[in-house]
Order: structure tokens, then C-alpha cells, then sequence
């Protein structure tokens, strides 16, 4: 745990006193350029591509750009020629003061890849200032008792150039008393002193003015005057004394203005004016001046204004005691300021490249500086970032840090980030700064489309509308933009014999499907295909989904009869034998509903009847059965009319025409009935037409029946010469047809075919009728051989 604990606070934590040799480059002599102060704007000063050795326009295309330690911009680079322009006119004394030489440095900063240079610019004094005396008269008070020799320190003036352009001579008009001494101060600067050369007489010259000029040694040279009057007093032989000659106080640098420095004390043993002192400043420059005061009678060295260790560290003050007869001692007093943590970090941002594309790989977000004014301790720095984001701290040279991504984005993750970057200094109290960035994500195409379902199925009822809308299939995608943006279309269906582009199509920008044409369930119940989804992005990115459309039934196919045939041109009667018992299956209604579900459930029902409580049908399986015993008194003939409905929403229904004969023991001959029944006319003519239009498929129907028919006559071992057909006795001969538990009769019935002998007009195809017991077969067969022409005239149906 302490491991991996030191390798998170190494990994986002750097320190600032931690030294790094050379980062490309950095590590080398800095570049030094001249140029002097005052000189124009957009002065040329050196080709940088030339001096670092890059070719032209690598600095544009690597990104370059010049920073300072003071963030001023008063240098300009061309990033396509490499020239470094002056962008500002500068002035050596506002930016470094007395301080020689006045060095700028500053860095130039390549982004891709990432170098730093270091560079500096010198900026030479030009001799643009005169020297200046604070006061415009020096007063001096100077006994006739003097001897020759003596030496009297006078103010000196203030120069604000530097080097050859600062204070080189002081001078003063002819006269035959005094002449001027330079010497040099602790501070470097040149002190004058007034020497007397011949002993004065106040009764024969009481006062002198002289010219005090001091010249500079710029060229051409510049000077500055001021007044020295001289005034010659009576004889005082003791000149003040410091208790001590030197001072030195360490100040912090938050004292507060008013408060105490030092004080400093003098004596003088003469008595009355003579020993009376007076506290001043000699040779106090401006500077001083306005930090300090001194209080004249008590020497209370007070702070006039607020100390900065950042800007001076040391102050070196000379105090003068002068008594009431123009004598003075000096003392020298130096205030050394001590650094408080009164800095905070301070972090200066040099580029920061967002949005970035989250599938980049290592990539510089952000280059930045850290520094603190203060010193020491309270100078040291440490830099850090958030723990839990995937970025890094890079640090360089020259305090430079680069923010850099420890891994791929994921833009999908988090749209941006926003990154504080810390910076605490180890003073005390310990002082942070906090600066936030954001860095935002741009979108890469690295997400396919998704569908919202893996699979789609719609439904839709058959007999629709054109361009019908049967549904909506919806992807989505999580990238954004143009990479998000979906279009639809349907894929090609492996089935040749789909014609999909046909039946359906679909919205390329919404996903929803439209029938194109109507839909017949009968022909095509149900069908597949795929739908593509594919984003704008580059490269596109694509997905599918499976689509399946389920055609809804409509009751749109009314019933249709399958037996009896209904055959305008051969009818055909169910015979009855009149001994049948209550419950006798005198025929079975057959129909088909091409519909489907509950629109293909068929009832039946009994229209009409000539006696209507003769026969009985089942509702549910079409069965026609006696519901009483026959008597003598029943017609022969009778006529059913059986409706059929089947239990869509509406109803469709057909009607079917039954003709029964009543026969006693199959013995009676078979009597036609008329070709045309009375109420035939008035049947229902939608059951005409549907019958019509079934009339190729019952004919084709019959063709098989009849070559099955004959085939199975042709075979018969017992083949009658009179040809009618006779059923054996016991098991059922293989040309019958046995339909035991198919369709929805109760019982096993055989049916057989046979064709109507004889050339007359009333030879018909029929079906025959359920084979009787045998008792009643071989009564059959009786009447045939009793009578002849029965077998021309009887056929079962």
C-alpha cells in the first residue's frame, strides 16, 4: 500500500526544486540578442530558424510561439520567416532600474512536437537621462577656524542611466577657497566632497555661492547644477559623533508603514547651538526617500512606505548629525529586508489546444509555466492535478509543465473534462493557487449504429392500402454530429423469389416501413428481410437488424362447397332407404374457407326443407341425418337447402342444394328429378357465381375421380357385363375409397365410382353412396338379374 501510494504522489506530484538537465534543447547556452533602448518598433533583430538551425516554416508548422518570465510581449515572431521583431519600444530604466546589465530572457516554445529554447534579450543603456541634484541649494556652514585641507561631503546628484552614461565627474566654479573631490561610495555610486584649500575669514568674505555641476559620461555628455552657498561662522571646535558608525537592521518585509527601523543616536560636547543636532539623510537617493524618514531631533529611523523583499533586498542609508555650528558626523545604516511568504504561485499559461479527439494517442493538452517571487523555501514549489483523471504532468525545464494525456478518450465517457492544476509553495504559511482548464472532446466515428431490438415483427392486415404504414424500426448511435446521423435502407433478401424492393420500402431518415402494395394472405402469409442502419461518419459505420412482417387474415373468401357438387347440368340425389332408422346419415356437406383462424370456422345450417321436420343437420360438421322414422306417407322426393357461414367479422357465407329420394330398399327405380327445380331460380346468386368460378378446379377434380375411377372398373375380378357396381361381402375391395377418420364424419364410409350405363341422355358421373350391409347388397343384385334394364337406370350417389 505505502508503494503504490509513492507512485501516485510521484506521478502527480512534481517538485519544483527538483532539476531537470537539458529537454530538447533547453539544456543548451541560452541565445543572447542586443538591442538598445528607445529603439523603434518593429526593429529587426535576429532570424531564429537561422540561429536554431530549422528550416523555413518549421516554426509554423510546429506551432512556436515566445514567452516571458514577465508575460510581456515585447518581442514579435514571424512563425513563417523565423524573424524576432522588437514589438515595443523599450525603456531600460522602467524595466530593470539601476540594475546592469538589463537582461530579458525569454523562451520559445514548439508545440508539436514539444521543445523549448531559451533565449535572452539585453537591453543597452542609451544616455537619455541628465543628472539631477534633489536639491536645487546645498547649505554649508563652515568655521573661519578651519584649517586648509579639510574635507566637507556634499549631496550627490541622481543619474538614472547606467555604465558610461551614469555620473562620472562633479565640478565646481572657479574660486580661491575651495576645490571638488570624487570619491567612490559603498554602493558604487561617486560621492563629491568640498575641499578647502585656504583659511577663511568671516570678517573679510562672511558667504560664497559657488556652481556645483555633475557630469555624465555619455556622448555627447549631459550635466546637472545646483546652488552651493557657503556661509562662514564663528569657531566651533566639536563636531557631533555616532554612538555607532554602522547600523545594520533586519527589516521583514510586512512591517507595516510607521512602524520603527532603527534609531540612531549622536553626541556633540559642545554646549548651546553648538551642541545642538540635527538628524538628516545625506547622499539619500530617490528611492530612499520614499521609503524612509527620520525624525530630525529624536533620530527615529521610521518606514514610510511598504518594503519588498522581490524588488530590493538591501537598503544602505547614510545619516548625517549636524550641530547648530555646522559641524556633522555621519553614520551608515543598512536595512537588510527578510522574505515572508507574501507570494502566491503564480501559474502562466502558454497554449492549450482543446477540443482534442479521443482517440488520439499521447497528446500535449495544455503547456504552462509555475513561479513564485519569494525565496528560499517560500519559493519552492509543488504542481499537481487531479488523481482520477487521465491525464499527466510532464515537467520541463525553466518551470515549464506540459498536460498531457495518459490515455486514449473516450468521448462517449465524458464530453470534458475539467482539470485544476494546483501549485503550493512550501513557505509557512504554505500559499496555493488553483487554476481550472477544460478541456472538451471531439467526437471520432468509433461507434456503429445500434438498433433499439435485435429483431422487428409487424403486423398487418391483408387487403391494405398502398403505401400503408406497417411500422418504424429506430437506431441510435453514440457518437455525435454528423458520425450520429443514420440513414436507413433494406438490405438484399437472399430468397430469389421475394420481390422484396416490391412489397415494402422504407424512410432513409426515419426507419419507418410502408407497404407498397396490398397484401393477399392467401398467396403470402408472412415474410423476412434485413434493414441496414449506417452513420454519416468517415469511415461509415453500419448495423442490422431483422425485420419480420406477419399479414394479418381479413374474411375476405366466402365458403366454399366441396360435396355435394353443385353441377346445373348433373345434379345429383342422395337416396334413402324408407326403413332407415331415427338418426339414418343421409349425406355430409363438405365445405373449405381459403381464410384462416376463426374467419375459416364453418357452421351449417338448414334453410329450407320441404318437410321440415323430416331432416336434421349438425351445426358444426355439416352431417345430414333423418330425426324420425319414414313412413309411407313421406314424399319421395325432397329438397335441403343448406347454408354455410363462416365466423369472420362480417359473416361470408354459400349455400348449397340437396336432393333427397326416399327408395324402398333400393329396389325402386331412380326417377329424376326435373333439370330445373322452381325454387332453384330464386337461389342465392352469389352462390351461382362462386361456384362458376370453381368450375375449372371441380372439373379437374372430377377428371382424376373418373381415371381413377375406370382404372379401378377395368381391374375388377367379378366385372358385371351389366355394369353396375356391386359391393362384396365383408372386407372392402381396394377400389373403394375409405375416408375413416378423415374430414368430420363419425362413422367409416366407403364411396366407389361408377359410370351410368346405356347411350341415353341422362348418363351422369356420380359418387355412390355409403356401401349397405350385405343382406342389402344381395337384394341389389337380385333386382339386377330380375330386371335387366335396372342397370341402366340406377347409380348410387
Amino acid at each position: 500500500m505505502e508503494t503504490s501510494g509513492e507512485h501516485a504522489v510521484q506521478k502527480r506530484q512534481v517538485l519544483f526544486f527538483c532539476l531537470f538537465l537539458g529537454v530538447f534543447g533547453a539544456g543548451a547556452e541560452p541565445l543572447r540578442y542586443f538591442v538598445a533602448e528607445e529603439t523603434e518598433r518593429g526593429t529587426f533583430l535576429a532570424n531564429l530558424a537561422n540561429d536554431l538551425g530549422l528550416r523555413v516554416g518549421e516554426l509554423s508548422d510546429r506551432r512556436s510561439r515566445i514567452v516571458s518570465d514577465q508575460n510581456m510581449r515585447f518581442l514579435l515572431l514571424n512563425s513563417l520567416t523565423g524573424d524576432l521583431l522588437l514589438n515595443e519600444k523599450l525603456d531600460r530604466e522602467e524595466l530593470c532600474g539601476p540594475t546592469e546589465p538589463c537582461v530579458l530572457p525569454f523562451q520559445l516554445l514548439l508545440e508539436k512536437p514539444f521543445q523549448i529554447f531559451r533565449a535572452e534579450l539585453q537591453v543597452r543603456d542609451i544616455n537619455d537621462h541628465s543628472p539631477v541634484f534633489l536639491d536645487k541649494e546645498i547649505l554649508l556652514k563652515i568655521s573661519e577656524s578651519t584649517n586648509p585641507g579639510a574635507a566637507f561631503p556634499l549631496e550627490s546628484a541622481q543619474d538614472s542611466d547606467v555604465g558610461t552614461n551614469s555620473l562620472s565627474n562633479y565640478t565646481i566654479s572657479p574660486n580661491a577657497y575651495f576645490h571638488v573631490n570624487v570619491h567612490v561610495g559603498g554602493e558604487g555610486n561617486l560621492l563629491p566632497e568640498l575641499i578647502l584649500d585656504q583659511a577663511l575669514d568671516r570678517e573679510e568674505i562672511p558667504e560664497l555661492s559657488l556652481t556645483l555641476r555633475a557630469l555624465d559620461g555619455g556622448s555627447p555628455g549631459r550635466s546637472g547644477t545646483t546652488l552651493l552657498r557657503i556661509l562662514v561662522v564663528d569657531v566651533n571646535d566639536n563636531a557631533p559623533e555616532f554612538v555607532q558608525s554602522l547600523y545594520k537592521v533586519q527589516v521583514p518585509e510586512n512591517s507595516r508603514v510607521g512602524s520603527l527601523v532603527v534609531t540612531v543616536s549622536a553626541r556633540d560636547l559642545d554646549t548651546g547651538s553648538n551642541g545642538e543636532i540635527v538628524y538628516a539623510f545625506f547622499y539619500a537617493t530617490e528611492r530612499i526617500l520614499k521609503t524612509f524618514q527620520i525624525n530630525s531631533t529624536s533620530g527615529y529611523l521610521y518606514l514610510k512606505a511598504r518594503l519588498n523583499y522581490e524588488a530590493i533586498q538591501t537598503y544602505t542609508l547614510t545619516i548625517q548629525a549636524k550641530d547648530g555650528g555646522g559641524l556633522s558626523g555621519n553614520c551608515t545604516v543598512i536595512v537588510e529586508v527578510t522574505d515572508i511568504n507574501d507570494n502566491p504561485p503564480e501559474i502562466l499559461i502558454s497554449s492549450l489546444t482543446s477540443p482534442i479527439a479521443e482517440n488520439s494517442p499521447e497528446t500535449v493538452v495544455a503547456v504552462f509555466r509555475i513561479r513564485d517571487r519569494d525565496s528560499g523555501n517560500n519559493g519552492k514549489m509543488v504542481c499537481s492535478i487531479q488523481d482520477d483523471l487521465p491525464f499527466v504532468l510532464k515537467p520541463s525545464v525553466e518551470n515549464f509543465y506540459t498536460l498531457v494525456t495518459e490515455r486514449s478518450l473516450d468521448r462517449e465517457q465524458n464530453t470534458e473534462y475539467s482539470i485544476t492544476i494546483t501549485v503550493t509553495d512550501l513557505g509557512t504559511p504554505r500559499l496555493k493557487t488553483e487554476h481550472n482548464i477544460t478541456v472538451l472532446v471531439s467526437d471520432v466515428n468509433d461507434n456503429s449504429p445500434a438498433f433499439t431490438q435485435t429483431s422487428y415483427t409487424l403486423l398487418v392486415h391483408e387487403n391494405n392500402q398502398p403505401a400503408l404504414h406497417i411500422g418504424s424500426i429506430r437506431a441510435t448511435d453514440r457518437d455525435s454530429g454528423t458520425n450520429a446521423q443514420i440513414t436507413y435502407s433494406l438490405l438484399p433478401t437472399q430468397d430469389p423469389h421475394l420481390p422484396l424492393t416490391s412489397l415494402v420500402s422504407i424512410n432513409a431518415d426515419n426507419g419507418q416501413l410502408f407497404a407498397l402494395r396490398a397484401l393477399d394472405f392467401e398467396a403470402l402469409q408472412a415474410f423476412e428481410f434485413h434493414v441496414g442502419a449506417t452513420d454519416q461518419g468517415s469511415p461509415a459505420l453500419s448495423s442490422q437488424a431483422l425485420v419480420r412482417v406477419v399479414v394479418l387474415d381479413e374474411n375476405d373468401n366466402s365458403p366454399f362447397v366441396l360435396y355435394p357438387m353443385q353441377n346445373a347440368s348433373a345434379l345429383c340425389t342422395e337416396l334413402v332407404p324408407r326403413a332407415a332408422e331415427q338418426g339414418y346419415l343421409v349425406t355430409k356437406v363438405v365445405a373449405v374457407d381459403e381464410d384462416s383462424g376463426q374467419n375459416a370456422w364453418l357452421s351449417y345450417q338448414l334453410l329450407k326443407a320441404t318437410e321440415p321436420g323430416l331432416f336434421g343437420l349438425w351445426a358444426h360438421n355439416g352431417e345430414v341425418r333423418t330425426t324420425r322414422l319414414l313412413s309411407e306417407r313421406d314424399a319421395a322426393r325432397h329438397r335441403l337447402v343448406v347454408l354455410v357461414k363462416d365466423n369472420g367479422e362480417p359473416p361470408l357465407s354459400a349455400s348449397v342444394t340437396l336432393h333427397v329420394l326416399l327408395v324402398d330398399g333400393f329396389s325402386q327405380p331412380y326417377l329424376p328429378l326435373p333439370e330445373v327445380a322452381p325454387d332453384r331460380a330464386q337461389g342465392d346468386s352469389l352462390t351461382v357465381y362462386l361456384v362458376i368460378a370453381l368450375a375449372s378446379v371441380s372439373s379437374l377434380f372430377l377428371f382424376f375421380v373418373l381415371v381413377f375411377a375406370a382404372v379401378r372398373l377395368c381391374r375388377r375380378r367379378r366385372a358385371a357385363p351389366l355394369g353396375v357396381c356391386s359391393v362384396p361381402e365383408g372386407h372392402f375391395p381396394g377400389h373403394l375409397v375409405d375416408v375413416s377418420g378423415t374430414g368430420t364424419l363419425s362413422q367409416s364410409y366407403q364411396y366407389e365410382v361408377c359410370l351410368k350405363g346405356g347411350s341415353g341422355t341422362n348418363s351422369e358421373f356420380k359418387f355412390l353412396k355409403p356401401i349397405f350391409p350385405n343382406i342389402l347388397s344381395q337384394s341389389i343384385g337380385r333386382e339386377v338379374e330380375e330386371n335387366p334394364s335396372f342397370q341402366n337406370n340406377l347409380c348410387f350417389s
